[in-house]
């Protein structure tokens, strides 16, 4: 199962300049995604982080880590933000970083499910670049109804 840019946009209710992932390349429902982004040096974040060495912010990576896993998610539970509902990242455990993320990197995205309860899900998740890990955590997602 394969997304694109304009099905991800259907599932996540995120918009330029925070939806963070560009394409879908695996789902198996109820167990895992792979996904990716491209990372550009026209990201906004590039300016202020770092101008003369830029990074993309380790936050940014856990987030596009996060919506890999509403994705998976929502489409688990067969649910749209356009029928009122939205994941919220409530949790991060085990974060560690191994490598920066640069203009021009690839960031793949991998989220597992670890178990899901009552709405609420937790992922052991992993990015990386050309096959070496950026950063692995296990990230807690949150189902809500909103108005």
């Amino acid at each position: 199962m394969v997304m694109d840019i304009n099905e991800i946009r259907e599932y996540l209710p995120h918009r330029y300049p925070f939806l963070l992932v560009d394409r879908v390349t695996e789902l198996a429902l109820g167990e895992t995604i792979v996904a990716y982004k491209n990372v550009s040096i026209n990201e906004p974040f590039f300016n202020g982080h770092f101008p003369h060495h830029p990074i993309m912010p380790g936050v940014l990576v856990i987030e596009a880590l996060a919506q890999a896993c509403g994705i998976l998610g929502f489409k688990t539970v067969n649910k749209l933000p356009a029928d009122g509902y939205v994941y919220y990242l409530v949790g991060s455990d085990n974060v560690r970083f191994k490598r920066p993320v640069m203009p021009g990197d690839r960031l793949d995205l991998r989220a597992d499910v670890v178990r899901e309860k009552r709405g609420i899900w937790k992922f052991a998740c992993k990015a990386s670049v050309a096959g070496e890990v950026a950063c692995e955590a296990e990230i807690i997602c949150a189902e809500r109804k909103v108005a």
